[in-house]
């Protein structure tokens, strides 16, 4: 009998050691992995603890990647859980004359289909965007249209940067504060200048630039308004903030931009999201790696 249930005991302790080994080790079945700059594995748990102490976090994104998609909501609803200090979500989805749509949609004056309707909505929207904003409608929290409204960008791209001199005030609201200054030298720029084979010449660039500044410009804006202790995370395409250029350049030239602590991630593909070389983790504080069979959401 002894024998017997010493037998069945170590069977046990076997299966319970097989099983807690298989719920840890790696798979080239992961869908995600979460990693610094410097390779190493961290937890979604590490990265909501990081963005729960920074200023800042900018949550660069695949725009069509559906894990990204979920964990900027997992995030932002976890942030919004702490009330040492309240939350804002920004999102480069939203341009600044949008802004009067979200608060009057939040504050019950229209209904939602009469938002999307008005809203000129991305075409993920519904899958990738509306869980977020219905989240925050639906808690109180304050969104914040942060990008440059699209027909101003492209007058920059037709006409150049010198357009915008010629705008209505009102239209002036919705742009960051002219003159907006533009490192050409930034490789980020250059990098898609050189994607675009040359066409568009400086015009692209500044079109580009226009709108990181203007996000800039909305976010500081956003972290100022009245005395309560804030924190802003910030939904973008990666390119927006990776290697701290972008809208991240723009916010460190203002002075009130100088000393907000800031986290940035990355989000990547990969066949193997366990296995990553360390040069393709460079370009933020934390990279979201996704299984490139993911499923993508358009």
């Amino acid at each position: 009998m002894n024998w017997t249930l010493s037998k069945v005991k170590g069977t046990l302790l076997l299966v319970l050691v097989l099983i807690l080994s298989g719920s840890t080790e790696a798979t080239d079945k992961d869908p995600y992995q979460l990693y610094t700059r410097y390779g190493v594995k961290i937890s979604y748990d590490d990265l909501f603890i990081q963005a729960l102490n920074h200023d800042l976090t900018f949550f660069g994104e695949l725009h069509d990647n559906a894990i990204a998609h979920w964990l900027q909501l997992e995030l932002i609803m976890d942030l919004q859980d702490d009330s040492t200090r309240s939350t804002l979500i920004g999102m480069e989805m939203f341009e600044r004359d949008q802004q009067v749509l979200i608060d009057e949609y939040f504050n019950g004056y229209i209904s939602r289909s009469s938002f999307e309707n008005e809203a000129r909505l991305w075409q993920n929207y519904s899958t990738d965007y509306r869980p977020v904003l219905e989240f925050a409608r639906e808690n109180g929290m304050r969104l914040v249209a942060t990008n440059i409204p699209r027909r101003y960008a492209s007058a920059v791209y037709m006409q150049g940067m010198t357009v915008l001199d010629s705008l209505s005030a009102e239209a002036k609201e919705w742009i960051a504060h002219l003159p907006i200054e533009v490192d050409e030298d930034l490789p980020g720029y250059r990098d898609i200048l050189e994607a675009a084979q040359g066409h568009g010449g400086e015009n692209l660039i500044h079109s580009q630039a226009v709108k990181d500044a203007t996000m800039a410009y909305s976010i500081l804006s956003a972290m100022t308004e009245g005395s309560d202790p804030k924190r802003l995370i910030h939904l973008n395409g990666s390119y927006h903030s990776n290697n701290d250029e972008g809208i991240i350049w723009y916010i460190r030239q203002a002075d009130r931009g100088r000393e907000l602590d800031i986290l940035t991630i990355n989000t990547i593909s990969a066949d193997d999201v366990n296995s990553v070389e360390t040069d393709l983790l460079q370009k933020a504080d934390i990279t979201l790696v996704v299984n490139s069979r993911m499923t993508s959401t358009y």
